[in-house]
């Protein structure tokens, strides 16, 4: 008579990296219905109904993207294919990805009412990993919607794209209102935000039990600084490819914005604030000020893979036009020195797959004014994050901690983010030896080239685990998309 197995899939020595811990310690992992059941050393093959040998590899949890845009540049369920099987190849489990109406995305206005539950039909069944939106209320009536989309769709999270109203997505713009199909009489501007920051503010006052996982998120840059430093930078015409980008967004309009955030924060009794993609000395500096001022804010701060990888003496050029920019060499080692300092909180990839077509103008591909913003890099987040850190003293532990644990419980994921009896079983193992060069025709994602092309990383994803069920392994993407909507916080 045969028995039941006691687990479905046991996992066997591998070094184990778990967030807020010293050591990596030799250990098994057993999981069964999707979930970790025991993480011990010497568990019985014989127990379980599949054995795969780790062989000495390192394993994390498995990696909380916190900062995708699935859907920006390609039909949302085209790109949830591609993007996410992306990120599974880069030991992403959880994608949570911004989200808003205008153009872009769905290219409509409305109710989220009607929008959201439209994301959400295009999303099902076409993710890898599992996923949940971010939403930013564009209109006046999406603030008076922002405890539906809590309470009936489990959106936790929301975002103020500071520089939008008087800036365009790639440049200089004059079509603002247009852009993000604004009501008449509306806009998108510092009062918006504030009425935005006292809904959530009231929101997480009248519910304490979730109060600690609801936010807001902004993108902190200034418009009228954006426009007036393009004008000059383009009318100089002295610099070119990423250092005019860099000059003509300059970092003082991060810091600035940074700072506007924050007070209006305090003004408002909003205490969870998360400052996105800090891309420098002047911003992160900035962010470091206004957590001293207002120690009763819980600042999230975040910075980018791409900002801690490249520099704009990068040979990607255009190819890595980004929002907000791509900084010099002393901005990218001021991160690193800040990420080992503690002083981060997590780091993301702000993916957004955007085709070469797209990306670059065909007929001038130097001209950084006329590329698109943004690039994909899910799939570099972990080897990216490990290799370099690793040169620099960062330890496997604090790289489980600010690529799993900390987005996961900032964002209401209580299920994810650590390798532990109980939460879901998404595990990555890493071989920490292994080096490789990134070339883009190995990427599962659409966008065709990266601006990470040439670079050599080492630690290289080997396997992928999502609840239970290897959806990558050694090259390949396995299985059926078994991606699972994330209702937050959960």
């Amino acid at each position: 008579m045969s028995t039941q197995p006691l687990y479905d899939l046991l996992v066997t020595n591998v070094r184990l990296a778990r967030p807020k811990q010293d050591d990596i310690f030799i250990t098994d992992i057993a999981i069964k219905d999707g979930k970790f059941v025991k993480v011990a050393p010497g568990l019985a093959a014989s127990d379980a109904a599949e054995v795969v040998d780790g062989s000495g590899l390192l394993a994390f949890p498995g990696l909380v993207d916190a900062h995708m845009h699935v859907g920006i540049y390609s039909p949302l369920r085209d790109d949830a294919v591609t993007e996410s099987k992306a990120a599974a190849m880069g030991g992403v489990t959880s994608a949570l990805t911004y989200f808003r109406t205008g153009d872009y995305y769905l290219n409509k206005a409305g109710p989220y009412a009607e929008f959201y539950p439209e994301v959400l039909s295009e999303s099902a069944g076409r993710y890898w990993v599992d996923y949940g939106y971010h939403v930013a209320p564009i209109n006046k009536s999406h603030i008076d919607e922002m405890p539906l989309l809590l309470d009936e769709h489990g959106v936790a999270s929301f975002k103020i794209f500071m520089f939008y109203g008087g800036f365009g997505l790639h440049g200089r713009s004059g079509n603002q209102r247009n852009f993000l199909h604004l009501e008449e009489g509306e806009n998108y501007d510092f009062a918006h935000f504030e009425f935005i920051m006292r809904k959530l503010s009231q929101m997480i006052r009248d519910d304490p039990a979730r109060a600690s996982q609801l936010s807001l998120s902004l993108h902190c840059e200034i418009a009228d600084i954006l426009n007036a430093y393009t004008a000059m930078v383009e009318r100089d015409g002295k610099l070119k490819g990423l250092h005019a980008y860099n000059a003509a967004r300059p970092p003082h309009s991060e810091g600035l914005a940074v700072f506007i955030a924050s007070y209006l924060a305090y003004e408002t009794d909003l205490p969870n604030v998360n400052l996105l993609h800090l891309s420098g000395r002047k911003a992160l500096g900035a962010a470091l000020m206004m957590e001293q001022l207002f120690p009763h804010i819980s600042f999230g701060k975040e910075i980018t893979i791409g900002h801690l990888l490249l520099d704009v003496d990068s040979p990607a050029g255009p190819k890595a036009k980004v929002n907000p920019p791509i900084r010099p060499r002393e901005d990218v080692e001021y991160l690193w020195e800040k990420v080992l300092s503690g002083d981060v909180d997590w780091v993301v990839s702000d993916h957004a797959c955007c085709e070469a077509e797209v990306k670059v103008s065909q007929e001038n591909p130097d001209d950084i004014w006329l590329a698109k913003s943004g690039f994909g890099g899910t799939e570099y987040l972990l080897s990216g994050l490990f290799s370099e850190g690793s040169k620099r003293g960062l330890s496997p532990n604090r790289v489980a901690e600010l690529t799993s644990l900390n987005p996961a419980r900032r964002f209401g994921l209580n299920t994810k983010g650590d390798v532990a009896e109980g939460l879901d079983a998404d595990l990555v193992l890493l071989d920490p030896d292994e080096t490789f060069v990134v070339r883009a025709a190995e990427s599962e994602s659409a966008q065709g080239y990266t601006p990470f092309e040439g670079q050599e990383l080492t630690g290289r994803v080997k396997r992928t685990i999502l609840r239970g069920n290897t959806v990558y392994l050694n090259g390949d993407i396995v299985g059926d998309a078994k991606g699972e909507y994330l209702r937050r916080p959960n």
